[in-house]
């Protein structure tokens, strides 16, 4: 009889523990968090790319700090995954969503499902579209982070006094990723003109978004057009001035063609993210600056605004008109980048703590 009882307590002991969290696969807890108010599930795309695991351990971390407990789940670029994560996430009794997804059209189902069970979205740095179940938006200004790429070129190559031309070739990021129309479209709003005016020529034609798109934001990828690209139209020595890259991953497959296949001097090039590699690059010559979004500053925002949230309050935002994902105008809070080049980097990075200066040797 007492082994009986005592197998029935520990049945109940295993269920309560497993009912306390959202069930993911990297969950946590911190003090308190058996409270079942508590239950926040954060959704990343993939570990393939250093700045979702700084987003993911920041946002983790900062959470926890506040009192809640965490399921966080990264789905390795494979939006069937995502959707299941999510869907566990909700029929597991998370009162609160953070997602950052892979592809920002394909949640309609889950975030349906989190409407009707009453849970609040937040999407994370990348728009979730053609959904009203979207609660807030929380994210970097990513229009301006173009805009200071463009106005890098600008500045590197004297567009306003020199004559030119500079040969130019472009990269941005994945289709599905509504950010990389934003970044787009900064940097060619502020360059376009001197397309127009001719002191910036594409030799290879690849100038609408479309043909500049780059799927998933691989660095093979990248790599693969690079090449192509050098070989048809700078083999016979044509110089190549710029490349404008949308972010960090994509300048590092065009700089690893470069360097297998291009003699010249080398161009200006620009990135997003501050990754390690990137940043030795950076330090070494081979790119000129890169985009640094603090994902601390982000994930303190995210932490504001669930707190905001989980006490029957609004969000703090400063975006009303922006964004507009197909089914509403989403109240979004955008923080601002800045970059980094070799003249500032040790500020921005080191001494802010963000790395150790080893991490860069």
């Amino acid at each position: 009889m007492k082994k009986k009882l005592l197998s029935m307590i520990l049945a109940v002991t295993m269920v309560a523990a497993m009912t306390t969290g959202c069930g993911g696969s990297e969950q946590a807890s911190s003090g308190g968090a058996k409270d079942s108010d508590k239950l926040v599930g954060v959704a990343m795309p993939t570990k393939d790319l250093q700045r979702w695991n700084q987003d993911g351990s920041n946002m983790k971390e900062q959470l926890e700090k506040a009192g809640y407990t965490v399921d966080l789940e990264y789905a390795s670029n494979d939006v069937a995954t995502q959707v299941s994560q999510v869907e566990n996430m909700i029929s597991n009794g998370c009162k609160l969503l953070v997602i950052a997804s892979i592809d920002g059209e394909s949640l309609g189902t889950p975030l349906q499902q989190a409407k009707d069970a009453g849970i609040p979205v937040i999407a994370y740095d990348r728009l979730l579209m053609n959904s009203d179940a979207v609660s807030y938006y929380a994210t970097f200004d990513n229009y301006m982070v173009g805009t200071k790429q463009g106005e890098y070129i600008v500045e590197a190559l004297k567009l306003e006094t020199e004559a030119g031309p500079f040969n130019m070739e472009i990269f941005t990021g994945d289709p599905g990723d509504n950010n990389a129309r934003y970044f787009y479209g900064g940097a060619m709003d502020v360059l376009q003109p001197y397309i127009d005016a001719g002191k910036l020529v594409v030799k290879s034609g690849s100038v609408d978004f479309a043909d500049v798109a780059t799927a998933n934001w691989s660095t093979e990828t990248a790599q693969s057009r690079m090449e192509a690209i050098l070989s048809s139209y700078y083999a016979d020595g044509t110089q190549l001035d710029v490349v404008l890259c949308s972010n960090d991953s994509t300048a590092l497959g065009v700089e690893n063609a470069l360097d297998n296949n291009y003699t010249g001097e080398w161009p200006v090039i620009t990135g997003q993210d501050c990754d390690i590699a990137n940043v030795k690059n950076m330090i070494a010559g081979k790119q000129s600056m890169s985009i640094f979004k603090d994902t601390r500053t982000l994930a303190t925002q995210v932490v504001k605004m669930v707190d905001a949230i989980m006490t029957g309050a609004e969000a703090p935002v400063n975006d009303t008109e922006t964004y507009d994902n197909g089914a509403l105008v989403v109240p979004s809070y955008l923080c601002e980048p800045v970059f980094a080049d070799v003249d500032n980097y040790k500020e921005l990075l080191i001494d802010s703590g963000y790395y150790k200066e080893s991490d860069l040797q």
